[in-house]
């Protein structure tokens, strides 16, 4: 009968700039295409050389090595007598385009440019590309070198225009255009196109696939047709998410849905429809063909090949199904699990390691590592080779196979309880419970020494001492302890001595008000002619950053301060009253008492965090000693 027609669409895991293994998965989608009875294959967005290249479009050697794989994927075999549909950047006239190249048999039959870019939310690519401006226009490519002699083409149709085969007409379309008001598929439609595609770099939002559904279903609605979209799926390098879910729709039904969550890489769906009800669907909406009658033609590129088969008579067709949504609390679950698990392998690192502090947000951080656990263990499980060889690169184990979600978040995942002196029983039993049901390996850790030594590092530099807001601090203070992580709080808490502390009732202004509230964590001075001192003129470079013109540094470690500058004879230790005697050396040593010349009184004796980290003097104190003799 000739009017059966096979059609494939995929979902692929596609890598920014890995173009050997885009080549691969691209050649195997049209392999199983193929194997499936399919005539014309559909893939993702710049599919060849993935789609977030970012500012990587810029370089020549991305439009260069797209070229060599399209070369490759001309020669192949595997794309004989099936018309392949992919997607890379071209160069047309120095400008550069996002778009569909679509051959068959070693011929390029039309280059088509996207017409609509997205540059919205989290697209950019009005950055990278331009868009096609010239509707139901075409103009001449002249091909590579490298290209010619696999074609023997000298030039292609660019532009926009629809593929006139045997049996059918098929039009395109890239993405965003779907989603714009006027899309290309209603005047295609109008025009006599039977088929129509759609390449996507699409990314998840929780219930976007709602949207997308009902966008593909209300375009052949109203307009009859086939509808084919395909989508890149995983993380191909960014922090976004794309969730496949591949679909092949007709008169407003679906035919075949994809997944929206997987670990596969290649995922290729196709469906058998007659050709028949696209035509008698339309001939019975009358508006329709009203607006028909007056559209304007695009330009048809001929191609001497038909999707269909003249004995197809007993071929079955594809029946129409309810398309199965994800609840959103699956999405949130399994949308950023699969992210994890595309960033571990991608990253080639042995798993996770998660503060688990017994709250909300890292509960949560937790519960979607052992999500990706499930869902690595159930693609295994399936027959995945490819997670397989992920899984024991991984773990560093060529016999391992996983089998209890349990047992693989023990061997990725490591969570750590970090206790302060603020932390409560509840917390640490809530964290030490959901490390016990998840599986992950949990360790315990006392982070005092930590904090103290930060927050003394801080109040020595700044003269000041954040403070919880239960004790009077500021909520710029309070974040910033409750956060606290020796990189972090000093960033955090830096515009204090800034003054832009939200001025708090009964704080005092000038230098009373700016006192340290970390008195004892002072440095003691050097004797008159130590290295370092006044008289020396080594200055360093911290030294005048910060305003001290003799370059002079301590180091605060082991309750001990000493110069940083130069090390002569081991300095004695500069204790307040009352405390242990000691000196740099380890020797003993008489008391000695430091002063503050801003209040006059002695400052108790220090006890300082024992980092070895360098700390200048800090500014507007001048701190001087009494030996105790």
């Amino acid at each position: 009968m000739g009017r059966k027609v096979t059609v494939a669409t995929c979902a692929l895991n596609q890598w920014a700039l890995d173009f050997e293994g885009n080549l691969q998965r691209i050649l195997k989608s049209i392999e199983i295409a193929k194997c499936k009875g399919a005539r014309y294959r559909l893939g993702p967005e710049l599919e060849i050389c993935g789609y977030g290249c970012w500012d990587h479009y810029y370089e020549s050697d991305t439009l260069l090595h797209s070229l060599q794989v399209l070369a490759a994927l001309l020669e192949s075999p595997v794309t004989q007598d099936i018309i392949c549909d992919v997607g890379m950047p071209v160069m047309h006239r120095n400008v550069r385009y996002n778009c569909r190249v679509i051959f068959l048999n070693r011929r390029i039959l039309l280059i088509r440019p996207k017409m609509a870019l997205a540059n919205e939310g989290n697209y950019r690519e009005l950055r990278w590309f331009t868009p096609w401006s010239r509707t139901r226009q075409t103009e001449e490519y002249f091909l590579p070198r490298m290209l010619q002699s696999l074609t023997k083409q000298e030039t292609v149709p660019f532009g926009d225009a629809v593929l006139a085969a045997r049996d059918t007409c098929i039009g395109s379309e890239i993405c965003e255009e779907l989603w714009t008001p006027h899309s290309p598929h209603v005047d295609m439609g109008l025009d006599g196109v039977e088929i129509f595609t759609n390449a996507s770099g699409s990314h998840h939002v929780l219930r976007k696939a709602h949207a997308r559904v009902d966008l593909v279903t209300m375009a052949t609605t109203k307009n009859g047709g086939i509808y084919l979209l395909a989508n890149q799926k995983g993380c191909d390098g960014d922090r976004l998410y794309y969730d496949g879910c591949a679909l092949i729709a007709m008169n407003g039904h679906i035919l075949a849905q994809g997944s929206q969550f997987s670990l596969d890489d290649v995922e290729v769906l196709t469906a058998t429809l007659d050709l028949e009800d696209v035509r008698s669907y339309r001939a019975e909406i009358s508006s329709r063909n009203l607006a028909a009658s007056k559209a304007s033609p695009y330009p048809r590129v001929k191609v001497d090949f038909a999707l269909s088969s003249r004995e197809d008579l007993l071929e079955p067709l594809s029946e129409p199904l309810e398309w199965t949504y994800h609840s959103p609390a699956e999405e949130i679950s399994l949308g950023p699990a699969c992210w994890l698990w595309d960033f571990l392998r991608r990253s080639q690192q042995a798993g996770f390691f998660l503060p688990l502090s017994g709250g909300v947000d890292s509960a949560a951080t937790a519960c979607l590592v052992y999500s990706m656990c499930r869902q690595v263990c159930e693609a295994v499980n399936n027959g995945n080779q490819e997670v397989l060889a992920d899984v024991r690169t991984i773990v560093d184990q060529l016999d391992y196979t996983p089998r209890d979600p349990r047992e693989l978040c023990g061997r990725v995942l490591t969570t750590c309880y970090m206790a302060s002196e603020n932390s409560s029983r509840e917390t640490r039993d809530r964290a030490a419970e959901l490390a016990r049901q998840i599986g992950s390996h949990h360790v315990g850790l006392d982070i005092d020494p930590a904090v103290k030594a930060v927050v003394g590092i801080f109040s020595l530099v700044t003269g000041k001492r954040p403070l919880f807001a239960v004790h009077g601090g500021s909520r710029r203070e309070n974040l910033a302890l409750q956060n606290v992580q020796p990189p972090r709080l000093p960033d955090q808490v830096r515009l204090l001595q800034r003054g832009h502390q939200p001025h708090r009732r009964h704080q005092q202004d000038g230098p009373q008000g700016l006192r340290p509230l970390l008195p004892r964590a002072l440095p003691a001075p050097r004797p008159a002619g130590h290295p370092g001192s006044t008289g020396h003129r080594r200055a360093g470079a911290l030294g005048r950053r910060t305003g001290v013109p003799d370059g002079r540094e301590f180091v605060v470690s082991a309750l001990v301060f000493e110069s940083a500058t130069r090390r002569t004879s081991p300095p004695v230790v500069r204790r307040g009253p009352g405390c242990s005697l000691a000196r740099a050396d380890g020797q003993t040593s008489l008391p000695p008492t430091v002063r503050c010349p801003w209040r006059g009184e002695v400052l108790p004796g220090s006890v300082l965090p024992c980092v070895p980290v360098p700390v200048p003097v800090p500014p507007g104190f001048a701190v001087s000693c009494d030996t105790g003799k």
